[in-house]
């Protein structure tokens, strides 16, 4: 008899933790929205559209069978470790998040990519819709990089999509517009990050942007250095300065920023500020 979870609990899941979500951005915001929310949404859930549909396509694929092919034939360290298989899945889905912290801080760090990951940070409000808006040719130049971990970990099928549910569920909440309970938050955030800290990560200073990569668990921040949880949350202003107009921040442009010429800053770079203007 199959033991496997019914595909409907989990959507049903995460459909109740959206909904939670955005209930609690309505009755507890954190910070004060610079655009109208709806245009905002509908802009950012289309720019997540067309990036689902490129995973669809493209990614998942290759991402399924490579997976197959480490279960079947005991690929990467996961599967070597003396360790019951629970625990085997709990430390293959540790490394997979390190692993995204490595790559994050990457796309901060690598000019090419850092192009690809802008339109991710030129959204001028920061809520539940962020989380979506992911340029699809960021999330095809992962796929190599996620290939390589799922190779090296040695992840199988059930372990990739139990990985890939919780990393959704923890973006989903850590981006969300939520004023926690700061006594909660501080403690929330010794483990996992929290949306404080993530807008930190989005601010438009630079040396505030770059801190808090984690996409999860907030360990690979504290081993690395990276950690910053000393700003109060009225204190960040989120976005990109060069995109502080409504039309620099359009659907078009949205989708077409990673495409446009622009001269490419060396990193790292002195200042506050060290992204060159576009235009």
């Amino acid at each position: 008899m199959s033991r496997r979870t019914p595909g409907w609990i989990g959507t049903a899941l995460v459909v109740t933790g959206i909904g939670v979500l955005l209930w609690l951005e309505r009755k507890r915001p954190l910070r004060i929205a610079v655009e109208p929310p709806l245009r905002r949404i509908a802009r950012n859930a289309a720019v997540g559209a067309v990036t689902a549909a490129a995973v669809a396509i493209v990614e998942r694929p290759i991402v399924t069978r490579l997976s197959l092919l480490a279960a079947t034939r005991a690929w990467g360290l996961v599967p070597r470790l003396p360790l019951p298989r629970a625990l085997r899945a709990l430390a293959a889905i540790a490394l997979m998040d390190y692993t995204l912290y490595v790559w994050h801080v990457l796309l901060h760090r690598v000019p090419a990519l850092w192009r690809l990951h802008e339109p991710h940070h030129a959204d001028r409000d920061l809520d539940l819709s962020t989380a979506l808006r992911f340029h699809f040719a960021e999330f095809l130049a992962s796929i190599p990089w996620r290939c390589a971990q799922i190779a090296l970990i040695g992840v199988g099928p059930r372990t990739l999509q139990l990985w890939q549910k919780l990393t959704f569920a923890e973006v989903l909440f850590h981006h969300s517009n939520v004023r926690l309970p700061r006594a909660i938050e501080a403690k929330l955030s010794l483990y996992v990050v929290t949306p404080r800290m993530h807008g930190i990560h989005h601010s438009v200073v630079r040396q505030e942007r770059d801190s808090n990569f984690s996409s999860a668990l907030t360990l690979w921040d504290t081993l690395h250095g990276t950690a910053r949880i000393d700003m109060q949350h009225d204190e960040v202003t989120i976005g990109l300065p060069q995109f502080r107009d409504d039309e620099d921040v359009t659907l078009r442009q949205t989708l077409a920023l990673p495409f446009k010429p622009t001269p490419i800053p060396t990193f790292p770079l002195k200042g506050k500020e060290s992204y060159p203007p576009r235009g």
